[in-house]
């Protein structure tokens, strides 16, 4: 099986992304200092293909990722016709970004980045957490398939950190949430700390995302050779449920 082609997406398609008519022409553009992915009239197809992804940078693809979430927060969604991603993306995939977000339903990344069938890898567990199986899929996204971009997104009043702030325990979530735990010694905060107050909460959940982006680059040479090398970014957000912002950070 060639890893390269198995899959369902194949990258940002019409109506949602401005396309080049050549990759030539998105490397010109970007030698000038222009982010050409983000000008109008350019030719628009449903799939972006592999010459096109590998020729973005991840600055690129946060770029695109932020103008999704701006769609998002206005109410101004593209368009998407799943059918014509379905069929552009079948003979491979493309995917510009591979995003490790919560479980938590309100917080779907392709919906809050106004992206389809084919834009992003998605990982998702309780926490946004990195155990060894997300760490293998996050280097296959990246290493294998192309990504330019490692996103850990977590989100306001997350479910697991106060679970981790509480002590809970629950079957296999004991050990999910001791993998939390650290985030919650680590933060600091001069308020009550409790899984009641909302600022602790969310305080300890971007202190999580921050020591999940540290737990990629510390446990996976792959991911973190990549982002040496400049071929990658491993970046961090936080969603806010009120509101519908998408806040990036190293």
């Amino acid at each position: 099986m060639d890893l390269h082609e198995e899959g369902c997406c194949s990258g940002f398609h019409h109506g949602r992304r401005a396309m080049l008519k050549s990759t030539l022409g998105l490397v010109a553009l970007g030698a000038m200092g222009v982010t050409p992915l983000l000008l109008p009239g350019f030719a628009e197809a449903a799939a972006l293909t592999k010459a096109q992804r590998d020729a973005m940078t991840p600055d690129q693809v946060i770029a695109l990722l932020k103008q999704g979430n701006e769609r998002f927060r206005a109410g101004k969604l593209d368009t998407h016709d799943y059918l014509a991603q379905k069929r552009a993306s079948a003979a491979g995939q493309y995917p510009a970004a591979v995003i490790l977000s919560c479980i938590d339903s309100r917080a779907p990344a392709e919906i809050i980045c106004d992206t389809g069938i084919g834009d992003t890898f998605n990982a998702r567990v309780a926490g946004n957490i990195a155990n060894d199986d997300l760490l293998g899929s996050m280097e296959f996204a990246c290493a294998v398939a192309g990504a330019k971009l490692v996103l850990v997104m977590g989100h306001t009043a997350c479910g697991a950190i106060k679970g981790a702030i509480d002590g809970a325990k629950l079957g296999n979530l004991t050990g999910l949430l001791d993998k939390i735990k650290p985030a919650v010694e680590a933060t600091r905060f001069d308020g009550e700390r409790s899984s009641k107050n909302d600022a602790f909460v969310d305080a300890v959940a971007a202190t999580n995302v921050r020591h999940t982006i540290d737990e990629i680059r510390r446990r996976s040479d792959v991911l973190a050779g990549l982002e040496k090398d400049g071929k990658i970014k491993i970046v961090g957000s936080m969603y806010q449920l009120v509101g519908g912002k998408l806040e990036f950070y190293a």
